[in-house]
């Protein structure tokens, strides 16, 4: 699994949030557990394969959102057990 961070500019609220999200699950559809917060300006979000920045760009664009920086590292699954 692939860990991604965007940093967006123009987020204002969580209706702005929900766009972003929105774009992501439309561009990505193996992403999971996406999250934005419009007071950090950061989306993140979990997929099996790396995406490609300008898609990613122009797909936020189109909405009224600047894709300032995108990041990946790998993500390593959280096992809780008993021990």
């Amino acid at each position: 699994m692939i860990k991604t961070t965007l940093k967006i500019d123009g987020m204002m609220c969580g209706m702005c949030e929900a766009h972003v999200n929105d774009v992501i699950r439309k561009l990505v559809p193996d992403a999971k557990k996406v999250s934005s917060s419009h007071m950090k300006g950061i989306t993140t979000f979990l997929s099996e394969n790396p995406v490609d920045e300008h898609e990613l760009t122009a797909a936020i664009a189109e909405t009224g959102y600047e894709l300032q920086s995108m990041s990946t590292e790998e993500y390593k699954k959280k096992f809780l057990g008993l021990f």
